[in-house]
């Protein structure tokens, strides 16, 4: 089954308010970041999303976040978004925050089909207020229970035209549990191949978990902080 859409606005088809989103990436690698500006284009709101972190101020889900398109965030980590301090303070967004684990694993969970399962992560802080707990080997856990979204929305290196997807580097940490647990998963992607031109050993998301492909028109891959070093404390002459 031939799963390339011609464009982004055409792999987006669907998308509508009050939907749950999943957004892959780790930081600012690895997010698929033409169809999250293709979302600030469609205008819709009240999305929940499902992220590891919440970009910038000016890129990756920090631009939905300007827009207020954003009325709930589940992730793990936020603290280089300004406007993210601000809505959340303000009681203007909702904001589940989870142990970074836990959310990585509470995703995979969503995709195996596994509803809930326990974890030490969080207990005895107010991540645990509310849950379930029970004794493991004499230490106590909490319960979580697996996510899962409207629309999982992936970024991958290679895909072939089935669907198949081949991740590079950090864009592993979230993207490939998070393509799992979509009912209708959209991977952007930077090369399209033929079926049948990736090696099946290397192949990272089969699929079976994908029902769209796009190729990506421009990718700006911006890094969150770049730290530098004087040539001379390197020995470098």
């Amino acid at each position: 089954m031939n799963k390339v859409k011609k464009n982004v606005a055409e792999a987006l088809e669907g998308i509508g308010d009050n939907m749950t989103l999943m957004l892959g990436g780790f930081g600012l690698c690895g997010i698929p970041e033409n169809a999250i500006k293709q979302l600030v284009l469609l205008g819709v709101r009240n999305l929940t999303c499902i992220s590891n972190n919440a970009g910038v101020d000016d890129y990756g889900l920090g631009l939905l976040l300007q827009n207020r398109q954003i009325k709930k965030m589940i992730s793990s980590y936020v603290g280089e978004n300004d406007e993210f301090e601000r809505q959340m303070l303000s009681g203007e967004l909702e904001v589940d925050l989870i142990p970074q684990g836990s959310l990585a694993e509470r995703c995979r969970a969503g995709g195996a089909g596994i509803p809930a399962f326990y974890t030490p992560a969080g207990y005895g802080t107010e991540i645990a207020e509310g849950k379930e707990t029970k004794v493991f080997d004499g230490k106590p856990h909490i319960l979580e229970t697996c996510l899962t979204a409207d629309y999982s929305i992936v970024k991958a290196w290679k895909a072939d035209t089935e669907g198949n997807l081949v991740y590079k580097a950090t864009a592993m940490n979230f993207n490939p549990v998070m393509a799992m647990a979509g009912k209708i998963t959209i991977a952007e992607v930077e090369e399209i191949v033929p079926a049948g031109a990736l090696d099946p050993s290397f192949i990272h998301t089969p699929g079976i978990f994908v029902q769209r492909v796009f190729q990506g028109a421009v990718f700006e891959k911006r890094i969150e902080q770049r730290t530098t070093r004087n040539r001379e404390e390197n020995g470098i002459r």
